[in-house]
């Protein structure tokens, strides 16, 4: 069976350099790529004082707005609480969502990070499809311990056979926790076996920094693309990556 999967650092809904709400045109962007699980991060859950703010803000939840009727399954995990509301992480998916469970990996007090583990049944018979949304700090130290607890939880949680999809922002310019996660994982960086080196997603305006990765373990690897916005000021500060996936009943994995 043949999916695709999407992931994009929304910015909380706001242009790049935080000059607009661009919510709609998100939601207009990601209903277009057409895929049929999406990875989101920085998503507002609540925020009071830009609701009474901007006459064109949702009245719901960003990832249940950009959701509509396009994927019915929703699963947030909220990261960071403020004064005015709450923002974190969100997988929208066109399958069943069988399990879920939202783990902090802050590694310290002023920036909260979380990775939402979500399971999912894309068809009877085939096999369990774990997929984790991850967004990283911005310091090597704490990027270090995040991807340590990220292993660990793979180790513990998902089965060594079972096909899994980690994506997400994960801040990695330097490329050690791309590194660690092909080591310690097994798991492949879908744009590198598919086009030779991750995909520059940062700043969208003039992508130079690698930031945004979609990796895979048991699935065959289709086709990889990055999605640009045009014009390029107008939606969030990154690109947004897709890729598409062929699982097998046997869940073997392919290069």
């Amino acid at each position: 069976m043949r999916f695709t999967v999407a992931t994009y650092n929304i910015h909380k809904g706001f242009s790049h350099l935080t000059r607009r709400v661009v919510i709609h045109e998100v939601r207009d962007k990601l209903h277009g790529l057409d895929a049929d699980v999406v990875f989101l991060q920085e998503v507002q859950g609540v925020h009071r004082q830009h609701a009474g703010r901007y006459r064109d803000w949702p009245l719901k939840p960003q990832h249940e707005f950009i959701a509509d009727k396009v994927w019915r399954e929703v699963a947030y995990g909220r990261n960071a609480i403020t004064r005015h509301g709450h923002h974190g992480n969100a997988v929208l998916s066109r399958f069943p969502i069988v399990e879920q469970s939202n783990q902090d990996i802050s590694a310290h007090a002023f920036e909260s990070r979380g990775l939402l583990h979500c399971v999912m049944q894309l068809q009877r018979g085939l096999p369990p499809l774990h997929c984790i949304n991850v967004h990283l700090g911005l310091f090597q130290r704490g990027r270090d311990w995040q991807v340590r607890a990220l292993c660990e939880r793979i180790r513990e949680s998902v089965p060594a056979n079972a096909a899994l999809i980690i994506a997400g922002d994960f801040n990695d310019w330097r490329r050690k926790a791309d590194r660690m996660l092909q080591n310690e994982l097994g798991v492949v960086e879908v744009f590198e076996a598919a086009r030779g080196r991750p995909a520059r997603t940062f700043p969208s305006v003039l992508p130079v920094f690698r930031l945004d990765r979609i990796y895979a373990r048991g699935l065959k690897i289709i086709a990889a693309d990055v999605h640009y916005a045009y014009p390029l000021a107008r939606l969030s500060d990154h690109a947004a990556l897709a890729a598409t996936f062929e699982l097998s009943r046997s869940g073997a994995a392919s290069r």
